[in-house]
């Protein structure tokens, strides 16, 4: 079992203290979600574990089974085990997928025990059939050109060709329609066991009719004010932001 521990953590962006003191504990065969309204820090947190320089951490910790990794770069935290599924993910020309996959599946394995093309041919075939993506996918340039819809499958399909420790998923769900949801939603499950782990970061409760979370977090002005079981996101769909601080005391002003 692994265990990612974040501890008091606050980080700011340009002076400005986003993140005021998040503390979580996260071990691989869980599944969390963090659920809050717009601006309270969700992906500065997912950026903030992976390493982002535009994010300053000013206090606190990142233990990976005990070890701080605030002093990583972004691709050693990967070679370690962190994967981080983006809102927006980058286009990168000149790279197709097929390669890109290989290479980071490569990175994380030692330098005479190198995946062989047949093994690696193999495995992508199942997991794209998993995810109902054309085989021309793996070798189209890396999110050039990609719908929303593609780039969210494709982050999912990379996911489950590196097999990370633990995956953190930014608003994965984001512009997808009910098909494609259920499409990535499979793919996450897919993963699930004592070896996975995955932080799931979305606004909306119909995620989690598809990727039933162990743990529930409900983040407001940069903290973590709540935490529950997977009832805890119902009880948020039913009462809104705005029950949820007024039992809890905070000052919440909704958007209109």
């Amino acid at each position: 079992m692994s265990v990612l521990e974040i501890k008091d953590l606050h980080v700011a962006i340009e002076d400005k203290e986003i993140l005021k003191g998040v503390n979580l504990i996260m071990k691989t065969g869980e599944i969390h979600a963090v659920m809050g309204p717009n601006g309270t820090g969700k992906s500065t947190l997912s950026a903030a574990i992976m390493g982002n320089p535009n994010y300053e951490v000013t206090q606190g910790e990142i233990l990976f089974d005990g070890k701080n990794i605030l002093e990583l770069e972004v691709d050693e935290r990967a070679r370690l085990g962190l994967f981080l599924a983006m809102q927006y993910p980058s286009e990168i020309p000149g790279v197709t997928n097929a390669e890109f996959m290989r290479a980071a599946m490569n990175a994380r394995r030692p330098e005479d025990d190198k995946i062989s093309v047949m093994q690696f041919l193999k495995k992508l075939d199942k997991q794209m059939a998993l995810l109902n993506m054309p085989e021309e996918m793996a070798e189209r340039y890396l999110n050039e050109g990609f719908s929303g819809g593609e780039k969210k499958r494709n982050e999912i399909l990379q996911l489950l060709m590196i097999e990370p420790t633990f995956a953190i998923l930014d608003e994965i769900d984001s512009g997808l329609d009910i098909d494609a949801l259920k499409v990535v939603s499979k793919g996450i499950n897919a993963l699930r066991g004592e070896n996975f782990g995955a932080l799931v970061i979305t606004h909306y409760q119909r995620l989690l009719n598809y990727i039933v979370p162990d743990v529930v977090h409900i983040m407001m002005d940069g903290k973590i004010v709540l935490t529950g079981d997977a009832d805890l996101a119902r009880r948020l769909e039913a009462e809104g932001y705005a029950g949820i601080s007024k039992e809890l005391g905070i000052d919440y002003k909704e958007e209109v």
